[in-house]
């Protein structure tokens, strides 16, 4: 059979003639095809033409891809395939375009973007709108319209007028003339013959304007070199003033290239700096270790509650300026904490009239984990999450600040960039980071952006420096360098020694086809099961990596007390109660002071348990200075008792009171004596025990009973929250069930759409669309006879909705008002109301 009668005709016919396989990859690499699952492949193909879906495939390309797309919508339509790839690798011919041409073609054809067999390529319309050059919107080729489209409004006389001073006969009409002038442009020597009798100036005109843009502005008398130009169509007007290079032109200029610069190859990611694995894995740790002692300080730091909830949701400014105080980093590091226990489910807001942010009741369950579990909790979700705390400070589309936890932080693409950028440092030489600029170039190559790049705005490079900063901060890198539990939080196999570095100059690149490869597209999303068995190979690679717990402290004489390695969790409470964090590091030195010595004692400690806690956990001996500060804090705590009058001041001792009262600082407090031993005052007592303390006073509160009040913090929590859910970068990529039904779907759909009638004039060739009309007797009659012959018919059907539909069905059996039949649309046996088929026909002889 000749390809005359093979080739498709439209993209539907192409679509039909491809394979369940070829189907299921074109649904997966553009899923919005998909939602809905179309009625047939024509329906699939229109979907496909779209310009929502269009602008999304071919913003999914790799540069190599798109410059092949772009060359195509430049090119004649249809266009051959060497056309094409001489329109990419010139005159000349790159062998590394000529190695990655039929990849990038084959990426065209298996999304739907491109269709027709190699001697009659044909972009999709929508596309090639989009890409072909136009005086508003211009190619990234830089080329302009052709030798035909600059001359469309252009009299005939004055294109017979072109054509003879370009050294052509004359014609008999503008259309010969026009290809006869284009087929001397596009000769690669009566062009050059024609160009070596041009002015200097002239041919300087044209090297300005043969990379793009290609307009160009003339006066109303123009030069004699411009004339030249004009006079032989070198240059054509396209308005007053205005005139064009043609395409033709520019190409011969261009040594038949479409793009000044053909990148087939994806740039290199070079390497920085090189360390023994051994020490990243370490960093690594370390600094995992931090993480979660971060997160720990800023939940207990909100333990009775946190920073209230703005109105617009979110913290305030001066929130995450307290909240960076108390973790002592700068702002957008906090921010990116908060953001991090947030998308762990950690944190959330109350609910409450006054709402506030606090703890979770998953953070109980997350602190009874082992501690690299924790880690991996923490380092799975800021993988998967949208959520994007390099944002936080910055100017959403309303000029409005963008604020931690608060909304409009949410970017797509961010998974998917982190695991790429990810994947790239997996990719060099183990104990290898990467140089930042060749990094953002190869993900650029990747995923062009459209304008200028790389450029503050481009929100990837932007994703790109935030991962790496941010997968630094939480161990998953170390010194700049993929760790081993980071690589197999992603996934990735285990590095089999040093391996080699990609090639970075030109020459490494053109030899061999065999040196190209293909560019790796985005991640395929893994399923929950999935996830978590990478979690848990990070966690068992992690463990062994963190410090262990200690039980022991070394008190020292000054009042300190030095912990040279992470605490356990009861020690390290209660000595956070005991004494105040005075430096962190990798050794936490705390400081004892008479206000946190009364801090415990409000919790319910004695002098005694204090002695004991601190001699039972310290290697060193309790210093005498320490010793005498706990005494003598235990001795002044409780000697006063405040309580409810609205509140009062008792003490055996008259001359304290008597200090009290000759204080000036005690005149706000409004107290007066009413026995020898007893204040009373207008204020709260929680006031005027703070107000007391403050004066030096060491007073305890006590209730009704005369009994001290006990002071321990309350842990506030929220009702059970779920973290919050990724927002997906468009429609989720299907599963293969899912692309199996689907493609069954489409397959019967496309049966019943193009299955031909008996009764049909078009008999033989693909239905009109339009639904059968019978009457209810000749339905029943049809249906009947083909229960008996065992036949397929074609028929109308009007769902309860009111949606109606062609279907080929067999029928089964036909009784008690419904036809039961195997539908080939749907793939399945089902029953159909008879009163809702409009119609039914018979197929034609030669249908199965």
């Amino acid at each position: 059979m000749s390809p005359e009668t093979t080739a498709p005709r439209s993209l539907a016919e192409a679509l039909r003639a491809r394979d369940d396989a070829s189907l299921s990859a074109l649904l997966r690499s553009r899923p919005d095809l998909i939602t809905p699952v179309p009625t047939d492949l024509t329906q699939l193909a229109t979907r496909a033409g779209t310009r929502a879906s269009v602008v999304r495939a071919l913003e999914r390309l790799d540069r190599f891809t798109l410059q092949t797309a772009e060359a195509l919508a430049v090119a004649r339509e249809p266009a051959t395939y060497d056309e094409l790839l001489g329109l990419l690798a010139g005159d000349d011919g790159d062998p590394a375009v000529t190695a990655a041409f039929p990849h990038a073609l084959g990426t065209l054809r298996e999304q739907a973007l491109l269709w027709g067999a190699d001697d009659r390529l044909r972009l999709v319309r929508t596309a090639r709108e989009l890409l072909a050059p136009s005086p508003q919107h211009p190619s990234p080729t830089g080329l302009g319209p052709t030798v035909g489209e600059a001359t469309a409004g252009m009299s005939p006389g004055r294109i017979q007028e072109i054509v003879t001073a370009a050294g052509l006969a004359s014609t008999h009409d503008s259309v010969s003339a026009v290809a006869s002038l284009s087929g001397l442009f596009a000769d690669r020597i009566r062009m050059s013959a024609l160009l070596d009798e041009a002015p200097a100036e002239a041919v300087g005109v044209l090297s300005r304007l043969v990379w793009g843009p290609p307009y160009g502005q003339v006066t109303a008398e123009p030069a004699a070199h411009l004339r030249w130009l004009i006079g032989r169509g070198l240059l054509l007007p396209t308005a007053p003033g205005t005139v064009v290079l043609p395409r033709e032109v520019a190409l011969h200029l261009r040594a038949g290239r479409a793009h000044r610069v053909t990148e087939p190859v994806p740039p290199a990611v070079e390497v920085a700096t090189t360390h023994r694995p051994q020490a990243v894995d370490a960093a690594a740790a370390g600094q995992a270790y931090t993480t979660l002692a971060t997160v720990e300080e800023l939940l207990k730091d909100w333990h009775e509650g946190g920073p209230a909830v703005l109105r617009a949701g979110g913290l305030s400014v001066r929130d995450l300026k307290r909240t960076a105080v108390a973790l002592d980093v700068p702002e957008p590091v906090a921010a990116f904490w908060v953001e991090l226990a947030y998308a762990a489910g950690l944190v959330a807001s109350d609910g409450e009239a006054e709402e506030r942010y606090a703890a979770t009741p998953a953070y109980d369950t997350w602190l009874e984990l082992p501690a690299a579990e924790r880690w991996a909790r923490l380092a799975s979700a800021w993988l998967a999450a949208t959520r994007t705390a390099g944002l936080v400070g910055g100017r959403d589309a309303k000029d409005r600040t963008l604020s931690a936890l608060g909304p409009g932080l949410d970017r797509s693409p961010a998974p998917e960039v982190r695991h790429r950028v990810l994947t790239l440092l997996g990719e060099l030489p183990d104990g290898s980071s990467p140089d930042t600029d060749s990094l953002l170039a190869r993900l650029h190559w990747e995923r062009p952006s459209r304008g200028a790049w790389p450029s503050p705005a481009d929100l990837r490079a932007g994703l790109t420096r935030w991962t790496l900063s941010e997968a630094e901060l939480l161990g998953v890198t170390g010194r700049g360098a993929l760790s081993a539990q980071g690589r197999a939080l992603l996934g990735l196999p285990a590095p089999a020694g040093t391996r080699a570095a990609e090639p970075s100059g030109p020459g490494d690149r053109l030899p061999a086809p065999h040196r190209w490869r293909p560019p790796v597209t985005a991640p395929v999303p893994r399923s929950p099961a999935e996830q978590a068995a990478a979690a848990a190979r990070a966690a068992v690679l992690l463990a062994p990596l963190l410090p262990e717990p200690l039980d022991h402290v070394l008190l020292q004489a000054d009042l300190t007390a030095v912990a040279p390695g992470p605490l356990e969790r009861p020690l390290a409470d209660t000595l956070g109660v005991l004494a105040d964090v005075e430096s962190k590091g990798g050794a936490t030195v705390y400081r004892f002071t008479p206000a946190s010595v009364r801090r415990a004692l409000d919790a319910g400690r004695s002098a005694s348990d204090l002695h004991a806690f601190l001699a039972a956990h310290s290697r060193t001996p309790v210093p005498q200075p320490l010793a005498y500060l706990i005494d003598d804090m235990a001795r002044r705590h409780g000697h006063l008792r405040i309580g409810a009058a609205s509140a009062y001041v008792r003490c055996d001792d008259e001359a304290v009171l008597n200090e009290i009262l000759a204080d000036k600082r005690s005149q706000e407090f409004a107290l007066r004596r009413i026995a020898p031993t007893v204040l009373v005052a207008q204020t709260d007592p929680s006031s005027l025990l703070t107000g007391l303390r403050t004066m030096g006073f060491a007073p305890a509160a006590e209730s009704a009973e005369g009994d001290v009040l006990i002071s321990r913090a309350h842990a506030h929590r929220t009702p059970p929250r779920t973290a919050p859910e990724p927002v997906p970068d468009g429609p989720p990529v299907p599963d293969a069930t899912l692309l199996g039904a689907a493609v069954r779907a489409i397959r019967a759909g496309d049966l019943a759409s193009t299955a031909p009638r008996k009764d049909d004039p078009a008999a033989g060739r693909p239905g009109n669309g339009a639904l059968p009309r019978t009457s209810s007797a000749e339905t029943l009659a049809t249906m009947q006879a083909a229960v008996m012959t065992g036949e397929a018919v074609w028929i109308g059907y009007v769902n309860a909705e009111g949606s109606a539909s062609q279907r080929v069905i067999a029928p089964i059996r036909v009784e008690g008002g419904f036809v039961t039949a195997y539908d080939h649309t749907a793939d399945e046996v089902r029953t159909y109301p008879l009163h809702r088929v409009t119609g039914v026909a018979e197929l034609a002889d030669d249908q199965p």
